[in-house]
């Protein structure tokens, strides 16, 4: 179920004067809206390599890391209205390029991907949660996991199935990044953050 793309355009600089929440706000919206512990690390995962990736490109950080963490935070809750009442609430809030991003984390709720921040979201979230589900299954989790043993069982349509792979792809193409390097670097994320994701 998609939301409507809006027509604000709004400059980065714009979008900088008028962003009010951070991440302690954000984590309590997280912490309040969603209680399951896998779906809870997920987002907070997302939010980790967001915020890897803003630091490595030079965006804004706190902004990448608040759009990881919230973007399935009505799912839950919401899960047949996902992404649209965390997407409502951010917009209230006058994050829309927050709101815009999180509106398009799938592709077939055709919203348009205008910045970065969208690319880097759809490219990043299923993703890290494949990943981490490849970790899982390893006696030493994250230890040794490499970008050739996750394409190996990426190319297994019947390992963590609900991971649609012309998702990942299309982030992949849209944020222009190569593969096999952008597994490598949310590997490398991921184990610095192991011991708080609790793998």
């Amino acid at each position: 179920m998609g939301y409507a793309p809006t027509n604000q355009r709004i400059t980065s600089y714009e979008s900088r004067i008028i962003t009010m929440i951070n991440r302690t706000q954000a984590r309590g919206i997280l912490d309040d809206m969603i209680k399951n512990p896998s779906l809870h690390r997920h987002c907070l995962s997302v939010g980790m390599v967001m915020e890897a990736y803003a630091k490595k490109l030079g965006e804004d950080v706190e902004e990448w890391y608040v759009t990881g963490i919230l973007h399935d935070a009505d799912y839950e809750i919401y899960p047949d209205q996902h992404p649209n009442v965390i997407v409502e609430k951010l917009r209230d809030m006058g994050e829309e390029k927050i709101a815009h991003a999180i509106s398009a984390h799938y592709t077939k709720w055709n919203v348009p991907y205008n910045t970065l921040l969208d690319k880097a979201l759809l490219a990043c979230d299923e993703l890290t949660g494949f990943i981490i589900a490849a970790a899982l299954i390893r006696p030493t989790k994250l230890e040794g996991l490499t970008a050739k043993s996750v394409k190996k069982k990426f190319k297994n349509p019947k390992f963590a199935a609900g991971v649609e792979r012309d998702e990942v792809m299309k982030g992949v193409e849209l944020m222009e990044v190569d593969f096999t390097e952008h597994i490598n670097f949310i590997i490398e994320v991921l184990q610095t953050y192991e011991e708080d994701l609790a793998l």
